[in-house]
């Protein structure tokens, strides 16, 4: 106990380096943090996880990964595309990442609580070598 009370500050700096290592799965949940490309296929192929790009019509003919159904962030709430079972996972992505990190939190309001985003959007999609669809 006496080695406590003298060496208080090893103590406090435990517990914070220790709370700044929790702070992000507090903050996010398990649920709400972002996949690589790898998870994103695993998610996909494993748990029938359904891959969404939430880009405008334009921006998703123009260049889209291969499977992805294209629901516009601007349309999300309600849309006919999005699966009626809220337990499938949902794996999101758009050209930056942005739009889907917001329409996952949507989403995960909506009841989805499986829904994530790839980290990097379709740059980090096509930079795994994983497959797109490009227009003629």
């Amino acid at each position: 106990m006496n080695f406590l009370i003298e060496n208080w500050f090893l103590l406090v700096a435990a517990i914070v380096s220790g709370g700044m290592l929790l702070w992000p799965m507090l903050v996010s949940g398990s649920q709400g943090a972002a996949l690589s490309p790898a998870e994103a296929v695993q998610l996909i192929n494993r748990d029938k996880g359904v891959l969404i790009d939430v880009s405008e019509p334009e921006e998703f003919a123009k260049i889209h990964a291969v499977g992805a159904r294209n629901i516009p962030f601007g349309q999300i709430e309600g849309h006919k595309q999005l699966p009626s079972n809220k337990a499938l996972p949902l794996v999101l992505l758009c050209p930056t990442g942005a739009r889907a990190g917001r329409a996952a939190g949507m989403l995960r309001k909506l009841g989805y609580e499986k829904a994530r985003v790839l980290a990097g959007g379709l740059k980090a999609w096509r930079d795994a070598n994983l497959p797109v669809e490009k227009s003629a």
